[in-house]
This record gives C-alpha cells, structure tokens and sequence, in this order.
C-alpha cells in the first residue's frame, strides 16, 4: 500500500426516497451474447489484509471481544468475508511487507519479539504470523496470497518461507511447521516478489534493473521450492514516474518466472467535481490496456509461451483518511459507484486482469467497519457483494449510446458506465450499469441477441437520496434493493435511477 495519495444471502435494502429529479435522458445497450471478450477468474473478487491501524488488531483479531472464536479471531468478520465471496486474500502488506521477516512471526506467541512498524508507525507484536494467517483463511473459506518481503528481506528468506508453508516433512524448515504444530502443508499457491518497489516511500525502494536482478534470484529459489507456485512481479505504483518504463523492464527481468504483473491504483475526489470523481476509472482502463501490451511485446520478443496476467492487487477509493486517522475512511454512494466502476473495468479486461484485491478487508479503507464491538457495511460492500455473488462465467461484448457530460478537459464523459457478463455455468446473463448523472434517471433501451433469455429477470440497485449518504453502525442509507425486471422477446427498457449502480440479472433458456 502506497503511504502517499496517488493516490448468499444478500442483504436486501428496503428503500429509499429519492429527490426530484431532471427530465430523464435517453440511451441504448447492445449486447452480443456470442461474442467474449474475456473469461473472469474468480480471484477478481479478492481483498487485502496489512498490518495496518486496525486491519488486523481489532479487525480481523480481536481475542478479548465476545464476538472472536477460541483462536482470537472475529466471528462476524468471517462470516462478513464469506457473504461478500471474497475469493483471495493478500498479506502481510504493502508497505508493511517490505521491513517484514516472518521468522518474527512464528513458534510460541510468548517467545515472538515486538518490532518497531517503520511503514506506518507503532508497534508490531506478531500475534498474528503465517500459521495464525494461513489457518484464519482456511476458515473464512480464501485463499491466501503471500507478499514476501523484497525491501529489507533476503533471498534465503523469501526461499525459506515457501518451504516453512508448503515442504513435505523431511526438511529444517518444513520440520519447523511440524514442531510448531502443523503437520499438513499449506500448499500457498501465489506469492508477490515484493510491494510497491517502484516508489520512493517504500523501505528498500530500488531502481527497476535492481529489483528485477534480485526478484529474479528469488523467484528462481522460490519456483525451485515449490514448483506449483504463481509468482507475481512488483509492477507499478507510482504513476507520476516512467510507470511503462519500470514494468517492461521488470517484465525483460522476470518473464521466465512469474505469472502475474502487478498494478496499484487508488483514486480520489479533488474538489467538488462530482463527474471528474466518476471519469477516474478510465484513466485505469487506459492503464491495464497499456500493461497489457507491454506483455505482449515481452511474451513476443522473448518467445514466452506461458501467459502473464494483470493483477490490479490493490485498488480503492481513498483521499480523506490518512495516516493520522488511520487510513479509516468512511465512504459514501458516490464512492460506492467508484468502486462499481472498478469492478466493470476489471470485467471488461477479463482477459488480462485474472486477479483483484480491494484494500482492505476491515476498518482500514475498508467495506466493513467495527464501531463499539460490532460490525456494519459500508457502502462500497454492497457492489462488490453483486459482482462477486453474480458476474461469473465469461465477460461479453456490449455496445453503449449514451448522453455524455464535459469534463474541465475537454473529454467527453459517457454517464452510463457498464459491463456484462455470461454465466453458463448458472444459465445466466447480467447487465451492470452504473449511471454517472448526478441528478438525471436514464431511460434505456436494452437489447440482447445470441441467445433466448427467459424469465423472471431481477434488478438490484444500490442506490440512496444523495451522493453523500453514508451508513454507519445505526444506520443504513444505502444498501440493494431489488426488482422484478419484465421484458419483451430480447428487448427491454429500463430507467436507470440518478447516481446509482445497477444489475440487470435474466436468465437464459438456449439458442
């Protein structure tokens, strides 16, 4: 995590007043049932958990809260991770990974030294280390992702501790988890060569020819451990430097190794510009288009027959919390349609980006909160619930005419954003819209060809009375609503509300 700005059951909301609005604009959808753009991995829905305020102590371990189990460990968090079908997990960090040794953090909890945190300040008393992690997943029903430490850590380190996790019995450090009381390996499939390396801020920042020699020697150690691991390389983070220039060249280093190349992004409101808020996910979208072809020139150049994914591992809204609150933001439906941009950014680069992780899990920037000793959702927990819950299956073609705004640029700013997705797994399709318009419902006609849908389709709606409705452990102002959806043949109109994000969900009958 960057320390400077860069930067079911389904809960069913039961309504909300909306304020006048502006007559209604009018646009059309064309959807291409056939035509994929892309199949969605499952770990688009992932998450992050760092050592980091109160992510970990008194997010996810809590032992002297009623609410934790015997392990120390809240219950309503993991019952709140598996309602939001978070499908990976990424720690220790971010930033706290690159000072991290996980020596610190195994064998008996009385025996664990207490180290000074120089990534965020404080102090660290390794309650929680790999097994308490790794066993904490298992029960919450994800699968880990583990950042080794490529700051301050060695080679032997990040090579030791892919032993430690996944080595059958018969080795010192496999031998060690025994001892410590876990005869079964972990079998932790994916590790990150580090965090954020590109940025000045981070402990053991070094140049991209540096990482890249040295990330190479350990994922060559790590692959040779365990051969059966998926290694992700520290992509960029820092936009406001040679961002292409770091990545081909860490791609040139790594590309016999890793899987994955990482992106970082975090985007704000600067002002009081609603539609510059709503027009920043583009600028992502550019992004990851980029990425992607400075992939496919090293796959190309060097003959690389493996592929290399996109993985955007971490991503939010966050501008107003920083280090001195903790980095507790608190969002309102503005930044949940954000974050719903987000998610249809990611569906339509389904191709290339096969992992995402919002950060964070709990408290810390975070879609669930513990106020007192209970938990509430925010905002941003409602859109990324549909998306995991429903947008499976195969991302599709989808064509959009749409009313535009102007942005200060120059740019025009289409005010409906969406996404679609095929499921033929669940014989399902579904539409994600999210309508930009501050204060205008939009009028859609929508239409599917490739297929017969069937009936009854449902909307679901996250929406509230205004932009800067936020919910709290008292209240909920904003939350899903749902609709039955009528529809013609393979036709529908359908009026999308002012500011909001809705799923249109149909099923299909065949050809």
């Amino acid at each position: 995590m960057n320390s400077r700005f860069f930067w079911v059951p389904l809960l069913v909301f039961a309504g909300f007043v909306r304020k006048p609005e502006a007559q209604p604009l009018h646009a059309q959808i064309s959807i291409d049932l056939d035509r994929y753009t892309g199949s969605i991995d499952s770990l688009i829905y992932g998450n992050f958990t760092e050592h980091l305020g109160r992510c970990i102590y008194g997010g996810i371990y809590d032992p002297g809260s009623p609410q934790s189990d015997r392990f120390g460990f809240r219950k309503d968090v993991e019952q709140a991770v598996k309602d939001l079908h978070v499908s990976i997990i990424r720690w220790p960090g971010g930033n706290f990974s690159s000072d991290y040794h996980w020596m610190d953090g195994i064998g008996p909890v009385a025996e664990r030294p207490k180290r000074r945190d120089l990534a965020w300040g404080g102090i660290e008393p390794n309650l929680v280390g790999t097994d308490e992690f790794l066993q904490w997943a298992a029960r919450s029903g994800v699968q880990p992702y583990i950042c080794v430490n490529m700051g301050t850590g060695t080679l032997d380190e990040a090579k030791y501790w892919v032993e430690y996790c996944n080595g059958a019995p018969g080795t010192y450090y496999a031998d060690l988890r025994v001892k410590n009381g876990h005869p079964e390996p972990y079998h932790v499939r994916i590790w990150g060569l580090g965090n954020e390396i590109d940025g000045q801020w981070q402990m053991g920042h070094k140049d991209a020819a540096d990482y890249g020699k040295f990330a190479l020697e350990a994922a060559k150690l790590m692959k040779w451990q365990d051969t059966s691991i998926r290694l992700v390389a520290s992509g960029s983070s820092n936009w406001g430097a040679d961002w292409m220039g770091w990545n081909r060249t860490v791609l040139e280093y790594l590309y016999p190794y890793v899987d994955y190349l990482s992106l970082h992004y975090y985007t704000g409101k600067t002002g009081k510009d609603h539609y510059q808020f709503m027009s920043s996910i583009d600028d992502l979208d550019r992004k990851i288009k980029i990425t992607a072809g400075l992939i496919q020139e090293t796959r190309m150049k060097y003959h690389v027959m493996h592929p290399i994914y996109i993985a955007l591992d971490e991503y939010n809204v966050w501008y107003r919390a920083f280090n001195a609150q903790h980095l507790e933001e608190h969002y309102n439906l503005e930044d949940a349609l954000v974050i719903a941009e987000y998610l249809n950014c990611i569906i339509r680069n389904a191709a290339v980006v096969k992992m995402a992780n919002m950060a964070q899990l709990v408290n810390v920037i975070a879609p669930m909160m513990i106020t007192g000793d209970s938990l509430w959702k925010q905002t941003i927990f409602f859109p990324f619930q549909l998306f995991a819950t429903y947008c499976h299956g195969r991302s599709i073609d989808a064509e959009l005419e749409a009313p535009d705004h102007l942005l200060p640029d120059g740019k025009n700013l289409p005010l409906l954003d969406i996404s679609a997705v095929r499921d033929d797994g669940t014989h399902t399709v579904a539409l994600n819209v999210v309508n930009r318009s501050a204060d205008s419902s939009i009028q859609t006609q929508i239409r599917w060809f490739g297929a017969v849908l069937g009936g009854p389709g449902t909307a679901y709606t996250v929406n509230g009375k205004e932009l800067s409705d936020e919910n709290s452990l008292r209240s909920r102002k904003v939350g899903i609503h749902t609709d039955p959806v009528a529809f013609s043949g393979n036709s529908l109109t359908y009026t999308f509300p002012a500011h909001s994000f809705t799923m249109i969900r149909i099923p299909l009958v065949g050809k």
